[in-house]
């Protein structure tokens, strides 16, 4: 018997001896895995909230969308809303909401799980605080604000492609943007957020850049070739981050959701179509043409904005969007929508005055706009065209549009935060908007 408990006894140690050799070559690995891992993408996901970020609803006067990310530990996670005070004991008045979570798993790419719910029933123009986590992991407490009401003044904030070089480059312009306007209710980003679908560290990019405005100011994107990829059935499809990190309306057509949608902030109706689809399926071009005549049809606002990613008129010469044009164009001009906001080209354009109409001595209702934020540029077979009223060339923008009644001011900083180019559209009755340009006197278009 004595023996038996000096062998157990032995075996025991032997036992918590490898055990412990063990743990600590399973933990090493875990740590060289996760080193490994972090230095091919320094945007790992943890217990923490990270990637918060507003979206706008159908109706942001009355709600607002919020995503998240973090690790794939966390299981469930919630968000918190209180209307915001100076008193620090608003956090009394807290309701607290159960998210929508989401694991995604995608190729190499760092397993996390995503994070979503639309906070209802607010009160129109109104300051709330809230935030986001679970457990002893939470977000700062955070501000926005509701949309008021029909006919009373706002600004938003415009971006063409963001693309590449995005930490680095992009980040001083989403910054100039949000010093220049801090209260715009909303940040339109016209495709091209990143250079490849799918690639999460470019994403991390991105919410790095924005940092803190993603979290205070809803995002309107609508998606652009770069935000699209070939699925394993060979068939084009939005990222596979894009409706786990945005949630948007799910009022456009039934295959585009989140793509294509509207929302009505104000006195005008914000209106996105996903061009690429329109671009590489015919069924998703006819789905969206039946949809925006809809649309445009039964719009009760004063203004109307479309945002999409190629545009109607290209300042490059060896591009033409002839689908784009020829289907949605004989829309803006029936229903008079009054400014069109682009990208894909990466340079500056815009033109009203000039743009080609069917009808001889008509002019064209429409404002169209094309612009890059981003720091990838290009001067190759880029002429200064005829339907354009001002451009530039190599020069990183964004842009602050404010609508007060019957007014719409138009101005184009530069990323050093310059005025480059500005224009008013006025309401007139009966008759298409009145433009008055803007541009500033001793700044020569850049060519």
């Amino acid at each position: 018997m004595k023996n038996i408990k000096v062998i157990y006894s032995v075996g025991m140690s032997v036992f918590k001896v490898c055990s412990k050799v063990l743990t600590v070559y399973f933990v090493s690995l875990f740590f060289a895995d996760l080193h490994a891992q972090s230095a091919a993408n320094p945007y790992l996901p943890s217990l923490m909230p990270d990637r918060i970020i507003l979206n706008v609803t159908a109706d942001p006067s009355t709600s607002m969308a919020v995503n998240w990310r973090t690790s794939e530990l966390v299981t469930e996670s919630f968000a918190e809303i209180a209307v915001a005070s100076a008193d620090p004991r608003f956090t009394d008045e807290v309701k607290r909401i159960k998210a929508k979570s989401e694991k995604l798993e995608w190729e190499d790419t760092p397993t996390a799980t995503y994070h979503s719910l639309v906070f209802d029933n607010l009160t129109p123009n109104t300051k709330y605080a809230y935030r986001v986590g679970q457990g002893d992991q939470w977000s700062e407490w955070i501000h926005f604000n509701t949309a008021g009401k029909t006919g009373s003044k706002f600004s938003f904030i415009y971006h063409g492609d963001v693309q590449t070089n995005i930490r680095s480059m992009w980040s001083r312009v989403v910054r100039d943007a949000y010093a220049k306007a801090p209260d715009a209710v909303l940040m339109m980003y016209a495709g091209d957020l990143i250079n490849k679908a799918n690639r999460d560290v470019e994403w991390g990019d991105w919410f790095e850049a924005g940092g803190f405005i993603h979290s205070m100011i809803p995002g309107f994107p609508t998606p652009g070739n770069h935000d699209h990829y070939d699925g394993p059935n060979g068939k084009n499809t939005t990222s596979v981050f894009w409706r786990p990190q945005f949630t948007l309306p799910e009022n456009g057509p039934a295959g585009l959701e989140e793509t294509c949608y509207y929302s009505d902030i104000q006195g005008m109706r914000f209106i996105s179509l996903n061009s690429d689809q329109a671009e590489e399926s015919d069924e998703y071009l006819e789905k969206q043409r039946i949809w925006m005549e809809k649309v445009l049809k039964d719009n009760p606002n004063k203004w109307t904005c479309v945002t999409f990613h190629h545009p109607i008129y290209s300042p490059k010469s060896t591009r033409d969007n002839k689908r784009m044009r020829e289907t949605f164009k004989p829309l803006f001009d029936k229903y008079k929508v009054d400014l069109v906001l682009q990208g894909h080209d990466h340079t500056y354009a815009r033109g009203m005055a000039k743009i080609p109409m069917q009808q001889k001595g008509a002019v064209s209702p429409t404002m169209y706009v094309v612009s890059v934020s981003g720091p990838k540029m290009t001067a190759s077979n880029v002429e200064k065209a005829t339907w354009m009223d001002r451009s530039a060339l190599y020069t990183q923008l964004y842009h602050v549009i404010t609508v007060d009644n019957d007014l719409l001011e138009f101005k184009a900083y530069t990323a050093t935060g310059e005025l480059y180019d500005a224009f008013d559209l006025v309401k007139q009755k009966g008759k298409i908007n009145k433009v008055i340009d803007k541009i500033p006197q001793n700044v020569p278009e850049k060519r």
